[in-house]
């Protein structure tokens, strides 16, 4: 686990010079690996990493050197992840290559099962990564991000070469030096504020971009890079006519889980786990004390009645025997935290939870290096709410064309906030139209009036097409997941999960996003994912005889955030302050955001989600382009013990 950054330059004496900046820029993301810290120049290519040792901690350095025995220095390998099937891999490239290993640790793993397999060893990777191996022989540069997204990975071209870093604030630092001159993403913020977040591959700078999930790709020095997609996330669902073939297929979800679990407890380090009131992080929790009989969990939860699983989270631990740490949040330390953890994200993520996941990361520190989290479950399994839309929806689908259009034009003419309005309004709608993931914050009436570069020709269907192309002969249910693997999981959830949990130096891994499970989960049909009582029926099925009873069959409750009554109370007059600070108003109609603070505050509407956005995306400009805003950065966090 690092974070890494590499600059593949036009010739061996730019890149020397180039060091340097590569070497200062470090200090940005030295939360990502206090273990270790340095760069090294191989050829034309400049690496820089901070290391955070997890698996062989005495011997796998970064970057690390590997090759064939007729050219044992061949390849160099920055990675940041964990690659849980490496053993398994390590003996299949020993008994058919006879490939030979200096450490005990994954890195080599991938190197070598590079140099035996080519481009095609990315797919037999069980793990989150994103990697850059350069070739000394063939001077190339080949690269990969795991298939969901767990690892971020950005990249930058300029006159001077291309960089790759884990954090956007790298290739920032060392803007110049690449002969780069970011510019603010107009097309990105709108996106931010539909979505809750910027769509990969774009950030909110125009010249540095992501690379995407699941995708591969290969850099020739002077060139640009070349991407394929290796992962395409295709969901094959399989017929199930009979009782039998139903309990055949939880057995499958079972025993999926169980091994994706026990290799993710694979570490040198101790391992914990997240553990909240719902069924996902739950299972986690309950399958790694198989492995670990002195696991430790962590939940955070809020002094406020309805926005707090932590009772519900302290009986599961009970009931699975571990021992359990709460840490509670209020309201002055999320406004006290928020620009620190903006800048830890690089680019705006307008999800609440991210903020007290920031501190039980922090709280988990103090006792653990790793912990398990349930991230993914609900885009595998069918856990969202709104996944039962298309039942709601189904009588609609009955309705021709131009009358459902007609319907549309109705629901305008109804009043804000009167019941059946919004109903109206999605049932007119195809699924292509209103389904774009789980955030809604502005619609665009109401991003018109508060966004002053708002453009009509931009949609959120620009994001959601090609997914939606893909699936086109899928069921609705179906098709939901799929968009949300390429938007809400990889753009919300999996983003706050990294960047709050590497804020202070602790990894997470999430058993649920393994491309074992994913074979499994994509099998499910729809009246077993979805049922007009419950969520996920398939998987509280097959976890039925481990999670605790009165966890099975509760209500999804989410990570609610009391931001609605806390905007109104204690945040309203914070909320104000940084709106009249910020320096966005070729952005933003200021005059428009205090009209929504204080429409909220006097309960017409409730615009607490349009708020936060506004306001993260405020204090994200203070801090990168206005520089008014200096957050103190915190040297890496180490805990009292290991």
């Amino acid at each position: 686990m690092c974070g890494l950054a590499g600059l593949v330059c036009p010739s061996e004496n730019e890149a020397e010079s180039a060091r340097p900046a590569v070497e200062a820029a470090l200090r940005c993301m030295r939360h990502r690996g206090p273990d270790e810290s340095g760069t090294r120049r191989v050829d034309e290519v400049v690496f820089g990493f901070n290391r955070l040792a997890i698996i062989d901690i005495e011997h796998s350095h970064q970057p690390l050197t590997w090759g064939p025995p007729e050219s044992p220095s061949r390849y160099t390998i920055n990675f940041n992840g964990e690659i849980y099937n490496y053993l398994e891999l390590r003996a299949e490239l020993t008994e058919k290559f006879g490939a030979v290993f200096h450490t005990d640790g994954d890195t080599e793993t991938i190197v070598a099962a590079h140099h035996y397999y080519g481009a095609a060893a990315i797919s037999k990777l069980r793990g989150m990564f994103a990697f850059i191996i350069w070739d000394a022989e063939r001077k190339v540069l080949f690269g990969g991000r795991d298939p969901f997204g767990i690892k971020p990975l950005y990249w930058a071209q300029g006159a001077l070469g291309i960089a790759f870093s884990s954090e956007k604030k790298i290739l920032l630092e060392i803007a110049r030096t690449l002969g780069v001159n970011p510019q603010m993403n107009v097309k990105g913020l709108q996106q931010y504020l539909t979505l809750q977040y910027v769509p990969e591959p774009d950030s909110l700078h125009e010249q540095i971009h992501r690379v995407e999930s699941g995708h591969s790709f290969t850099v020739v020095p002077g060139e640009a890079p070349r991407f394929e997609r290796y992962f395409p996330a295709e969901f094959r669902v399989r017929t199930v006519r009979t009782e039998a073939e139903a309990e055949a297929l939880y057995d499958e979800i079972t025993a999926a889980l169980r091994d994706s679990v026990a290799k993710h407890m694979r570490a040198d380090v101790t391992v914990g786990s997240f553990l909240s009131g719902g069924i996902d992080s739950t299972v986690v929790a309950a399958l790694a004390k198989e492995h670990n009989p002195d696991l430790i969990t962590f939940t955070t939860g809020f002094e406020r009645q309805g926005f707090s699983e932590v009772d519900v989270a302290a009986e599961s631990a009970a009931l699975i025997g571990v021992k359990h740490v709460v840490r509670t949040v209020s309201p002055q330390e999320m406004m006290d935290s928020l620009p620190l953890i903006t800048w830890y994200l690089d680019d705006p993520v307008a999800d609440p939870a991210l903020v007290p996941l920031w501190f039980i990361a922090r709280e988990a520190r103090e006792h653990v290096k790793v912990v398990l989290s349930g991230e993914g479950a609900d885009e595998l399994f069918g856990g969202y709410t709104i996944y039962r839309e298309p039942l709601s929806l189904a009588a609609f689908e009955k309705v021709p064309g131009a009358l459902r259009k007609a319907m549309g034009k109705v629901s305008t003419k109804i009043p804000q906030g009167v019941r059946g309005k919004d109903l109206l309004r999605r049932g007119a709608l195809t699924l292509e139209e209103r389904y774009y993931g789980n955030a809604r914050i502005f619609l665009d009436p109401q991003l018109r009036e508060v966004l002053r570069t708002y453009d009509p020709n931009t949609s959120h269907m620009d994001v959601t097409a090609q997914p939606y192309r893909e699936s086109q002969h899928w069921d609705p249910v179906t098709r939901m997941q799929h968009v949300d693997l390429f938007t809400w999981l990889r753009g919300d959830i999996l983003v706050k999960a990294d960047k709050m949990t590497m804020a202070n130096s602790l990894e997470l891994r999430v058993p649920f996003l393994d491309p074992e499970v994913f074979k499994i989960a994509s099998q499910i049909p729809s009246e077993l994912k979805i049922t007009k009582d419950t969520t996920k029926f398939a998987l509280r099925k097959a976890i039925r005889d481990i999670v605790p009873a009165h966890v099975l069959n509760r209500r999804k409750l989410g990570f609610p955030v009391p931001i609605r009554h806390w905007l109104k109370d204690e945040m309203h007059d914070w909320a104000v302050e940084h709106v009249r600070a910020s320096q966005t108003d070729q952005y933003i109609d200021k005059q428009a955001v205090l009209r929504l603070i204080e429409e909220h505050r006097s309960g017409v509407f409730d615009h607490s989600r349009r708020i936060w956005a506004l306001l993260v995306f405020m204090i994200w400009h203070g801090i990168f382009v206005e520089g008014r805003i200096k957050p103190v950065v915190p040297e890496p966090h180490y805990p009292v013990k290991l």
